[in-house]
């Protein structure tokens, strides 16, 4: 916040070293001067930090996945003739072991993209922020997916494969597919169980990046500064 205030200062002719008052502050944005290009990407960084903090802290909370219906990591499709089988030989409890397990390790993998998106925004040429403004309502989305997924996935594997042996998810899957592939006429899936978790936490932290951005684009409660209602709200009027 520290760093806004004095960017906000900057812009409005003020000595950096001075102290920003949120009443003064407040008046500065409110004024109906036309939106600068530093401005703009003030505004644009300041709503991809609040965006991305909250998708971040969303995911990588108890439940993140698993609770929710739409992101919930379900079993693989290789192994769902597996898991079939298993639960009539009375080992649905393990199964559901083995999906919570996923879903624990895609949770605590999430945290990593906190500092990820944050080097990209600091990296963000005014162009940039104006390219987003102005378009799409993923645009910022996309952004994002075009110039972090290569990183993040380079970090979430270590980190995925760390959190499934701390919730115990090889050993869960091994005994899973050792009790399958003893079973007659069966033999054990192929499953790249690393990867799976990896693709499918990082579609999860998109999918809820689009619905934050969408947020801060189109409900006026979701813009929590002053900064981000003036610059979002110009851009819903077109000015």
């Amino acid at each position: 916040m520290k760093r806004t205030l004095l960017l906000i200062a900057a812009l409005a002719g003020l000595p950096a070293c001075t102290a920003v008052d949120p009443s003064v502050l407040g008046g500065i944005l409110n004024t109906q001067q036309p939106l600068d290009e530093a401005t703009v990407a003030a505004g644009l960084r300041e709503a991809l930090e609040v965006g991305t903090g909250r998708s971040v802290s969303t995911l990588s909370s108890v439940d993140g996945f698993l609770g929710n219906a739409l992101l919930r990591i379900a079993i693989p499709d290789e192994f769902q003739r597996a898991a079939g089988t298993l639960r009539t030989v009375g080992l649905g409890s393990q199964v559901d072991t083995f999906e919570v397990a996923m879903n624990r390790s895609a949770e605590r993998a999430c945290g990593e993209a906190r500092q990820v998106f944050w080097d990209q925004i600091k990296a963000m040429s005014i162009a940039d922020a104006f390219g987003i403004l102005r378009g799409p309502d993923d645009a910022a989305t996309s952004y994002f997916r075009e110039r972090t997924e290569s990183t993040l996935r380079a970090r979430f594997t270590p980190i995925v494969q760390e959190k499934m042996g701390e919730v115990g998810l090889y050993n869960i899957y091994d005994n899973l597919a050792d009790a399958y592939d003893a079973l007659p006429l069966t033999t054990r899936p192929a499953l790249d169980l690393d990867a799976y978790i990896t693709d499918k936490a990082l579609g999860g932290l998109f999918t809820t990046l689009a619905g934050e951005e969408m947020k801060i684009r189109e409900d006026p409660v979701a813009r929590t500064t002053d900064l981000l209602k003036r610059v979002f709200g110009s851009a819903a009027s077109g000015n």
